[in-house]
């Protein structure tokens, strides 16, 4: 069987990522414990295919572990502020366990308990933990609310996890947890902000490239592409009566061109005197980053593809547009001149691009059964999508991480 590993973002309530779970096809869904060959697999697999500092963008990884890998000494493979050990039902029902359990805390590495409950056999584990999972897929069970005010009381880190819609996330608020992981968490929006603000590093650097004595397009074009705003602010543009275009532009690139480098500066001007105050969660502008990203990578891997690779990277970026600009989807992608093989990819996930963009969905999710029918179906060889995975993540954190320091750069 194939690996596939994906990293999810566990966040706190001023969206801000805290850590990244490790998620591996373990067991594709089927109900069982994790075995010691299948966690070794999946931890040999993400450390030789990643430098996992630049994979986890600095932050912490709860990484699931098993007692024949913590006999092994497998965390010392990690350094302790690097990872949090995850430790299931299996260990807490054995007694053996407690005793390695004990053994790493004391040596300063840190554990999260998944699925607690209010039982006896969490109890005996509780003053080594500094966290706790409580699942959220069924959100409206009456217990969930007793589980996590006994977390809180005994000092734990409460995160809810499998948070997969707007009321689940309102209900773990509600119910008093600290932090927030699943689907819908990465993409939510503060109440706070009211419009699409741009990437501020991002805009300086694209400040820079346009004020340079020779203008470079290829580099101007990297520079928009990394941000959903400015694609959509320069796509529309370009696209709108004022320039009475024969044929829209579909690519960044084409927009460039046709709106020329003193059109350019005006527009980057214009757009300077329009920021606000207040940022944008980090997180929902690596997702679609990163989707644009991945699937402009995975698309020449896959057959009879209606779009071009440009046109993939477009699907990846505007499909966080709708949470962006605080509308339903459909509206936002009206204003585009994007090909309807992308707007119903995104929109209905129909055809071969939305099989491309299910996959990509699929696998942030860690629905790994999904992922894989997909990737039949558009004949992707599945052995290539984690390296592929690995080295986007590992691509868009570097692009990222040289962002955050804007003035280095320009030095």
């Amino acid at each position: 069987m194939e690996s596939f590993i994906v990293r999810q973002a566990i966040l706190d309530d001023r969206q801000k990522t805290v850590g990244y779970e490790i998620i591996y096809n373990e067991h594709l869904g089927a109900d069982t414990q994790i075995s010691d060959a299948t966690a070794a697999n999946a931890i040999e697999e993400f450390l030789s295919n990643s430098a996992t500092d630049t994979f986890l963008d600095g932050k912490p990884a709860f990484l699931t572990f098993t007692t024949g890998l913590l006999e092994k000494n497998i965390p010392k493979m990690f350094a302790q502020s690097k990872l949090i050990l995850q430790i299931e039902d299996s260990l807490i029902t054995n007694p053996a366990s407690h005793k390695l359990i004990t053994k790493y805390y004391q040596q300063g590495y840190k554990f999260a308990v998944c699925d607690f409950e209010f039982a006896p056999r969490f109890f005996g584990v509780l003053d080594v933990v500094n966290y706790i999972k409580v699942n959220f897929r069924d959100f409206k069970s009456q217990t969930l609310n007793n589980v996590i005010s006994i977390g809180n009381s005994f000092g734990k880190n409460v995160i809810a996890y499998n948070i997969e819609c707007q009321e689940a996330y309102d209900k773990a608020v509600a119910c008093g947890c600290r932090y927030f992981q699943g689907p819908f968490v990465s993409e939510k929006l503060p109440a706070t902000i009211k419009k699409t603000n741009y990437l501020q590093s991002n805009f300086f650097l694209l400040m820079c490239a346009i004020t340079k004595d020779e203008p470079d397009i290829d580099e101007i074009e990297s520079i928009v592409s990394r941000d959903v705003s400015l694609t959509f602010s320069l796509l529309r543009l370009v696209n709108s009566a004022y320039f009475a275009l024969r044929n829209r532009a579909r690519s960044v690139k084409q927009a460039l061109v046709i709106l020329g480098l003193g059109q350019l500066k005006q527009w980057i001007y214009l757009l300077s005197f329009k920021q606000e105050d207040g940022s944008m969660p980090d997180e929902l502008l690596k997702v679609s980053f990163l989707r644009a990203t991945f699937a402009s990578e995975l698309l020449p891997l896959c057959k009879d593809m209606p779009i071009s690779k440009s046109e993939a990277y477009l699907l990846g970026m505007f499909s966080t547009l709708g949470k962006l600009m605080q509308c339903d989807l459909a509206l936002a992608l009206d204003q585009l001149p994007i090909v309807d093989e992308i707007k119903n990819a995104l929109l209905y996930q129909t055809g071969r691009t939305g099989q491309l963009f299910k996959l990509i969905i699929s696998y942030e999710k860690a629905d790994w059964k999904t992922m894989q029918e997909c990737a039949e179906d558009l004949s992707i060889p599945q052995n290539a999508i984690a390296t592929k995975y690995f080295d986007c993540v590992e691509n868009v954190n570097s692009i990222w991480n040289s962002l955050s320091r804007p003035n280095e750069l320009a030095e």
